[in-house]
Protein backbone atom coordinates (compact mmCIF):
# COMPACT_ATOMS: atom_id res chain seq x y z
CA UNK A 1 0.00 0.00 0.00
CA UNK A 2 1.34 3.46 -0.70
CA UNK A 3 0.29 6.64 1.47
CA UNK A 4 0.53 9.52 -0.48
CA UNK A 5 0.30 13.17 0.71
CA UNK A 6 -3.34 14.17 -0.64
CA UNK A 7 -2.87 17.62 -0.79
CA UNK A 8 -0.10 16.86 -3.65
CA UNK A 9 -1.55 16.97 -7.00
CA UNK A 10 0.37 14.16 -8.12
CA UNK A 11 -0.90 12.24 -5.37
CA UNK A 12 -4.34 12.85 -6.81
CA UNK A 13 -3.26 11.90 -10.45
CA UNK A 14 -2.34 8.46 -9.51
CA UNK A 15 -5.52 8.12 -7.16
CA UNK A 16 -7.80 8.90 -10.40
CA UNK A 17 -5.51 6.79 -12.58
CA UNK A 18 -6.45 3.51 -10.57
CA UNK A 19 -9.68 4.46 -10.18
CA UNK A 20 -10.15 5.02 -13.82
CA UNK A 21 -8.91 1.32 -13.71
CA UNK A 22 -11.67 -0.03 -11.39
CA UNK A 23 -9.50 -0.13 -8.57
CA UNK A 24 -10.38 0.82 -5.11
CA UNK A 25 -8.63 3.57 -3.19
CA UNK A 26 -8.70 4.76 0.18
CA UNK A 27 -9.28 8.64 1.30
CA UNK A 28 -10.12 11.19 3.43
CA UNK A 29 -13.14 12.83 4.90
CA UNK A 30 -13.94 15.10 7.40
CA UNK A 31 -15.75 12.63 9.37
CA UNK A 32 -13.91 9.40 8.43
CA UNK A 33 -11.38 7.82 6.13
CA UNK A 34 -13.55 5.88 3.23
CA UNK A 35 -12.64 2.90 1.02
CA UNK A 36 -13.90 3.92 -2.80
CA UNK A 37 -14.15 3.13 -6.31
CA UNK A 38 -16.43 4.75 -9.27
CA UNK A 39 -19.63 4.28 -8.38
CA UNK A 40 -20.79 3.73 -12.28
CA UNK A 41 -18.25 0.24 -12.14
CA UNK A 42 -20.03 -2.44 -10.86
CA UNK A 43 -17.19 -4.81 -10.74
CA UNK A 44 -15.14 -2.01 -9.03
CA UNK A 45 -17.41 -1.48 -6.27
CA UNK A 46 -17.60 -5.64 -5.71
CA UNK A 47 -13.72 -5.14 -4.80
CA UNK A 48 -14.84 -2.57 -1.59
CA UNK A 49 -17.24 -5.82 -0.56
CA UNK A 50 -14.44 -8.21 -0.47
CA UNK A 51 -11.68 -6.66 0.72
CA UNK A 52 -13.71 -5.25 4.05
CA UNK A 53 -15.86 -8.52 3.91
CA UNK A 54 -19.13 -6.47 3.45
CA UNK A 55 -22.31 -8.12 3.40
CA UNK A 56 -23.59 -7.28 -0.37
CA UNK A 57 -26.95 -6.21 1.71
CA UNK A 58 -25.66 -3.15 3.27
CA UNK A 59 -25.68 -0.41 0.80
CA UNK A 60 -22.75 2.08 0.01
CA UNK A 61 -22.80 5.84 0.25
CA UNK A 62 -22.57 7.89 -3.12
CA UNK A 63 -19.88 11.41 -2.39
CA UNK A 64 -20.09 13.88 -4.35
CA UNK A 65 -18.14 17.28 -5.39
CA UNK A 66 -21.44 19.22 -4.86
CA UNK A 67 -24.72 19.49 -5.73
CA UNK A 68 -24.75 20.77 -9.16
CA UNK A 69 -25.03 17.02 -10.43
CA UNK A 70 -27.54 15.60 -8.12
CA UNK A 71 -30.34 15.33 -10.65
CA UNK A 72 -28.63 13.14 -12.40
CA UNK A 73 -28.76 10.81 -9.78
CA UNK A 74 -31.34 10.79 -8.56
CA UNK A 75 -35.38 10.92 -9.66
CA UNK A 76 -36.17 13.88 -7.49
CA UNK A 77 -35.05 16.73 -4.94
CA UNK A 78 -37.79 16.81 -2.41
CA UNK A 79 -38.01 20.66 -0.80
CA UNK A 80 -36.97 19.45 2.27
CA UNK A 81 -34.07 18.57 0.98
CA UNK A 82 -32.98 21.34 -1.02
CA UNK A 83 -33.28 23.34 2.44
CA UNK A 84 -31.01 20.67 4.26
CA UNK A 85 -28.26 21.38 1.03
CA UNK A 86 -27.95 24.78 1.77
CA UNK A 87 -27.70 24.11 5.35
CA UNK A 88 -25.09 21.36 5.46
CA UNK A 89 -23.47 20.09 2.00
CA UNK A 90 -20.32 19.97 1.66
CA UNK A 91 -20.78 18.48 5.36
CA UNK A 92 -21.59 14.89 7.16
CA UNK A 93 -24.97 14.48 5.75
CA UNK A 94 -26.51 11.62 4.44
CA UNK A 95 -29.71 12.31 2.50
CA UNK A 96 -31.49 8.92 0.77
CA UNK A 97 -33.01 9.47 -2.54
CA UNK A 98 -34.53 7.59 -5.09
CA UNK A 99 -32.23 6.59 -7.68
CA UNK A 100 -31.78 6.49 -11.28
CA UNK A 101 -30.80 3.70 -13.14
CA UNK A 102 -27.40 5.37 -13.36
CA UNK A 103 -26.37 4.04 -9.87
CA UNK A 104 -25.47 0.14 -10.18
CA UNK A 105 -27.57 -1.89 -7.77
CA UNK A 106 -24.84 -3.35 -5.84
CA UNK A 107 -24.27 0.29 -5.05
CA UNK A 108 -27.91 0.15 -2.99
CA UNK A 109 -27.74 -3.91 -2.22
CA UNK A 110 -30.37 -4.17 -4.91
CA UNK A 111 -33.00 -0.77 -3.20
CA UNK A 112 -34.26 1.57 -5.25
CA UNK A 113 -32.60 4.33 -2.98
CA UNK A 114 -29.68 5.63 -2.64
CA UNK A 115 -27.18 7.78 -0.01
CA UNK A 116 -25.76 10.29 -1.32
CA UNK A 117 -23.13 13.17 0.66
CA UNK A 118 -20.91 15.96 -0.55
CA UNK A 119 -17.81 15.62 1.63
CA UNK A 120 -16.51 19.09 3.05
CA UNK A 121 -12.58 17.45 3.20
CA UNK A 122 -10.23 19.41 0.52
CA UNK A 123 -8.90 16.20 -0.88
CA UNK A 124 -11.54 14.54 -1.02
CA UNK A 125 -13.18 17.43 -2.75
CA UNK A 126 -10.27 17.23 -4.97
CA UNK A 127 -10.26 13.68 -5.81
CA UNK A 128 -14.46 13.69 -6.43
CA UNK A 129 -13.67 16.85 -9.19
CA UNK A 130 -10.02 15.82 -10.73
CA UNK A 131 -12.17 11.99 -11.52
CA UNK A 132 -15.59 14.07 -12.97
CA UNK A 133 -17.19 10.61 -12.06
CA UNK A 134 -19.46 9.96 -8.51
CA UNK A 135 -17.48 7.66 -6.00
CA UNK A 136 -18.92 5.38 -3.73
CA UNK A 137 -17.29 4.61 -0.79
CA UNK A 138 -17.80 3.05 2.69
CA UNK A 139 -15.53 3.50 5.37
CA UNK A 140 -12.35 2.35 5.07
CA UNK A 141 -12.34 -0.80 8.02
CA UNK A 142 -12.93 -4.24 7.89
CA UNK A 143 -16.95 -4.79 8.11
CA UNK A 144 -18.31 -4.12 11.70
CA UNK A 145 -14.84 -2.72 13.00
CA UNK A 146 -14.22 0.85 14.36
CA UNK A 147 -14.28 3.25 11.84
CA UNK A 148 -10.58 4.88 10.98
CA UNK A 149 -10.03 8.35 11.30
CA UNK A 150 -5.92 8.66 10.97
CA UNK A 151 -4.20 7.33 7.56
CA UNK A 152 -2.52 4.88 9.78
CA UNK A 153 -5.65 2.99 10.99
CA UNK A 154 -6.40 2.39 7.13
CA UNK A 155 -2.83 1.09 6.68
CA UNK A 156 -3.18 -1.58 9.44
CA UNK A 157 -6.59 -2.66 8.55
CA UNK A 158 -5.90 -3.40 5.02
CA UNK A 159 -1.83 -3.68 4.53
CA UNK A 160 -1.44 -4.73 0.61
CA UNK A 161 -4.93 -5.42 -0.48
CA UNK A 162 -5.33 -1.40 -0.92
CA UNK A 163 -3.16 0.13 -3.34
CA UNK A 164 -2.81 3.51 -1.79
CA UNK A 165 -3.90 5.65 0.45
CA UNK A 166 -4.41 9.35 0.50
CA UNK A 167 -3.44 10.91 3.45
CA UNK A 168 -5.65 13.96 4.20
CA UNK A 169 -4.37 13.97 8.49
CA UNK A 170 -7.03 13.50 10.86
CA UNK A 171 -11.16 13.62 10.69
CA UNK A 172 -12.41 16.44 11.60
CA UNK A 173 -15.54 14.86 13.09
CA UNK A 174 -14.03 11.57 14.16
CA UNK A 175 -17.36 9.77 13.60
CA UNK A 176 -19.58 9.31 10.38
CA UNK A 177 -22.23 10.92 8.87
CA UNK A 178 -25.84 11.50 9.82
CA UNK A 179 -28.15 9.77 7.46
CA UNK A 180 -31.56 10.78 6.73
CA UNK A 181 -34.28 9.97 4.02
CA UNK A 182 -37.69 11.87 3.35
CA UNK A 183 -41.57 11.33 3.89
CA UNK A 184 -44.50 13.03 3.74
CA UNK A 185 -44.73 14.23 7.06
CA UNK A 186 -41.21 14.55 8.03
CA UNK A 187 -37.46 13.74 8.02
CA UNK A 188 -36.49 10.15 9.51
CA UNK A 189 -32.82 9.96 10.86
CA UNK A 190 -31.57 6.21 10.09
CA UNK A 191 -28.00 6.84 11.60
CA UNK A 192 -27.05 9.56 14.55
CA UNK A 193 -24.14 11.08 13.24
CA UNK A 194 -22.27 14.34 13.18
CA UNK A 195 -24.92 16.61 12.13
CA UNK A 196 -27.62 16.34 15.33
CA UNK A 197 -31.21 16.14 15.46
CA UNK A 198 -31.06 19.16 17.02
CA UNK A 199 -29.57 21.30 14.55
CA UNK A 200 -31.27 19.28 11.51
CA UNK A 201 -34.51 20.84 14.01
CA UNK A 202 -34.30 24.05 12.66
CA UNK A 203 -34.61 23.12 9.10
CA UNK A 204 -36.92 20.34 9.08
CA UNK A 205 -39.33 18.52 10.84
CA UNK A 206 -37.95 14.96 12.56
CA UNK A 207 -40.37 12.52 12.69
CA UNK A 208 -39.97 8.54 14.41
CA UNK A 209 -41.23 5.94 12.22
CA UNK A 210 -40.91 1.90 13.92
CA UNK A 211 -38.87 0.44 10.86
CA UNK A 212 -41.01 -2.83 10.38
CA UNK A 213 -38.55 -4.00 7.74
CA UNK A 214 -35.46 -5.98 8.32
CA UNK A 215 -34.35 -4.48 5.14
CA UNK A 216 -31.39 -2.72 5.69
CA UNK A 217 -32.11 0.92 3.85
CA UNK A 218 -28.36 2.47 5.45
CA UNK A 219 -25.15 1.70 6.71
CA UNK A 220 -25.03 1.15 10.33
CA UNK A 221 -28.50 -0.11 10.65
CA UNK A 222 -27.53 -3.71 11.61
CA UNK A 223 -28.12 -4.82 14.66
CA UNK A 224 -24.41 -4.68 15.81
CA UNK A 225 -21.58 -2.22 14.29
CA UNK A 226 -18.80 -0.27 14.81
CA UNK A 227 -17.37 -2.85 17.47
CA UNK A 228 -13.76 -3.73 18.56
CA UNK A 229 -12.56 -7.40 18.45
CA UNK A 230 -12.41 -7.02 22.42
CA UNK A 231 -15.95 -7.51 24.02
CA UNK A 232 -17.25 -4.00 25.02
CA UNK A 233 -19.67 -3.11 28.28
CA UNK A 234 -21.37 0.24 28.92
CA UNK A 235 -21.05 1.18 32.41
CA UNK A 236 -22.19 4.34 34.59
CA UNK A 237 -18.61 5.15 35.64
CA UNK A 238 -15.52 3.14 37.53
CA UNK A 239 -17.34 1.40 40.16
CA UNK A 240 -18.92 -0.88 37.68
CA UNK A 241 -15.69 -1.79 36.08
CA UNK A 242 -15.00 -4.95 37.89
CA UNK A 243 -12.51 -6.88 35.44
CA UNK A 244 -8.98 -5.21 36.21
CA UNK A 245 -7.70 -7.14 33.14
CA UNK A 246 -9.47 -3.78 30.90
CA UNK A 247 -9.83 -0.88 29.36
CA UNK A 248 -11.52 2.09 30.18
CA UNK A 249 -13.00 4.73 27.62
CA UNK A 250 -13.96 7.67 29.82
CA UNK A 251 -15.54 10.99 29.05
CA UNK A 252 -14.29 13.08 31.31
CA UNK A 253 -11.75 12.59 34.50
CA UNK A 254 -12.85 9.26 36.23
CA UNK A 255 -14.58 9.81 39.56
CA UNK A 256 -13.00 7.35 41.93
CA UNK A 257 -10.44 4.60 41.83
CA UNK A 258 -10.04 2.50 38.56
CA UNK A 259 -7.94 -0.65 38.17
CA UNK A 260 -8.13 -0.40 34.53
CA UNK A 261 -5.05 -1.60 32.26
CA UNK A 262 -5.52 1.17 29.96
CA UNK A 263 -7.60 4.56 30.24
CA UNK A 264 -8.40 6.90 27.73
CA UNK A 265 -10.38 10.44 28.11
CA UNK A 266 -12.93 11.24 25.73
CA UNK A 267 -12.75 15.00 26.64
CA UNK A 268 -11.48 16.39 29.71
CA UNK A 269 -13.65 19.57 30.12
CA UNK A 270 -17.10 17.47 28.92
CA UNK A 271 -17.25 18.60 25.45
CA UNK A 272 -19.02 16.23 23.15
CA UNK A 273 -17.58 17.41 20.17
CA UNK A 274 -13.90 16.85 21.49
CA UNK A 275 -15.35 13.37 22.20
CA UNK A 276 -16.99 12.56 18.98
CA UNK A 277 -13.48 13.52 17.18
CA UNK A 278 -11.12 11.26 19.44
CA UNK A 279 -14.12 8.49 19.53
CA UNK A 280 -12.72 5.69 16.93
CA UNK A 281 -9.25 6.71 17.56
CA UNK A 282 -9.82 5.94 21.24
CA UNK A 283 -11.45 3.00 20.76
CA UNK A 284 -8.84 1.49 18.63
CA UNK A 285 -6.07 2.22 20.44
CA UNK A 286 -7.99 0.64 24.15
CA UNK A 287 -8.81 -2.46 21.95
CA UNK A 288 -5.24 -4.43 22.95
CA UNK A 289 -4.27 -7.79 22.55
CA UNK A 290 -3.29 -8.11 26.45
CA UNK A 291 -6.77 -7.48 27.60
CA UNK A 292 -9.98 -9.28 28.22
CA UNK A 293 -12.43 -6.22 28.30
CA UNK A 294 -13.00 -2.63 27.23
CA UNK A 295 -15.58 -0.90 29.77
CA UNK A 296 -17.10 2.34 27.97
CA UNK A 297 -18.78 5.27 29.92
CA UNK A 298 -22.83 6.16 28.86
CA UNK A 299 -22.64 9.75 28.15
CA UNK A 300 -25.88 12.34 27.85
CA UNK A 301 -27.83 11.67 24.47
CA UNK A 302 -28.21 15.41 24.01
CA UNK A 303 -26.62 16.79 20.88
CA UNK A 304 -23.62 14.65 18.94
CA UNK A 305 -23.71 12.27 22.10
CA UNK A 306 -26.64 10.56 20.97
CA UNK A 307 -24.53 9.35 18.02
CA UNK A 308 -21.95 8.46 19.95
CA UNK A 309 -24.28 6.11 22.44
CA UNK A 310 -26.01 4.77 19.13
CA UNK A 311 -22.36 3.55 18.37
CA UNK A 312 -21.40 2.55 21.78
CA UNK A 313 -24.48 0.06 22.06
CA UNK A 314 -23.99 -1.38 18.78
CA UNK A 315 -20.46 -1.76 19.72
CA UNK A 316 -21.97 -3.27 23.04
CA UNK A 317 -23.77 -6.12 20.91
CA UNK A 318 -21.16 -7.20 18.76
CA UNK A 319 -20.42 -11.08 21.18
CA UNK A 320 -23.97 -11.14 21.89
CA UNK A 321 -26.09 -10.72 18.73
CA UNK A 322 -25.30 -12.47 15.39
CA UNK A 323 -26.30 -10.74 11.55
CA UNK A 324 -29.52 -10.59 10.75
CA UNK A 325 -30.92 -13.71 8.39
CA UNK A 326 -31.17 -11.99 4.96
CA UNK A 327 -33.24 -14.70 3.37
Amino acid sequence: MKILDGKDKASIAEAVMLLEKGEIVAFPTETVYGLGAVAYDPLAVAKIFEVKRRPRFDPLIVHLDGPQRLEEYVESIPPQAERLIKAFWPGPLTMIFRKRLVIPDIVTAGLPTVGIRVPSHPVALELIRTLKKPVAAPSANQFGYMSPTRVHHVARSFAERVPLVLDGGDARYGIESTIISFHEDGVVVHRHGAITTEELSEHVRIIDREKSSIVCEAPGELPYHYSPMKPLRLVNGPSDATCANSSYLAFQEPQGPLAARHIKVLSPTGDLREAASNFFSFLIELDRDDIDMIYAERISEKGIGRAIMERLRKASKRHASPLPDNR
